[in-house]
């Protein structure tokens, strides 16, 4: 059975630290729906009922993209939830394309709540990419997240079935000539 209060803390938690913060669709949509949608997507498509991967999807985006550390995440949530955390976060001292090659490089060997986090977000994302280009993309830079996604779940290959579909569907819309991923 899941821990609905340990996961409505995580979403309390998230909210606070996500508050002022918007997503780059026209409609400047409260990020919060970003996190609460990934773990939406894990616990209805995904067939995810693991409490610490639900609240590790709620909090995946608190450290990278909000003042939150990981010695926060884990005075209020522990040691394997800010492990969770950090596996899912990049390192925002890094240039971008370094953070997005060392995503696909880890994806492998995260752990099972890691890799089934990273597959929600990507499908997340796209079908947010797929609705609209966000604010200050390209076409170009639109493209290429569709290309990059799709070598990173390729490296999430047999962690989540349902969730590893819908986002070959969305390769094959997206990307031309898109081959389906074997196991790496």
């Amino acid at each position: 059975m899941l821990d609905h209060i340990r996961i409505l803390e995580a979403a309390d938690f998230a909210a606070r630290k996500h508050t002022d913060q918007r997503r780059l669709d026209s409609m400047e949509t409260p990020y919060i729906n970003h996190p609460l949608g990934v773990a939406w997507i894990l616990a209805k498509e995904g067939g995810v009922d693991d409490t610490d991967t639900l609240i590790g999807a709620i909090l995946h985006d608190t450290v990278e993209d909000t003042d939150t550390t990981f010695q926060e995440i884990e005075h209020h949530f522990g040691p394997k939830l800010r492990g969770i955390v950090n596996e899912v976060s990049d390192d925002k001292s890094l240039p971008y394309e370094e953070r997005k090659r060392l995503q696909i490089v880890h994806a492998q060997t995260c752990s099972r709540e890691a890799k089934l986090i990273k597959l929600a977000d990507k499908l997340y994302n796209l079908r947010d990419l797929e609705r609209e280009t966000p604010q200050g993309w390209t076409e170009s830079r639109k493209a290429k997240y569709f290309v990059w996604s799709s070598n990173v779940v390729a490296k999430l290959k047999g962690t989540n079935k349902p969730l590893e579909e819908e986002l070959n569907k969305m390769f094959h819309r997206n990307i031309p000539g898109f081959k389906h991923n074997k196991k790496s």
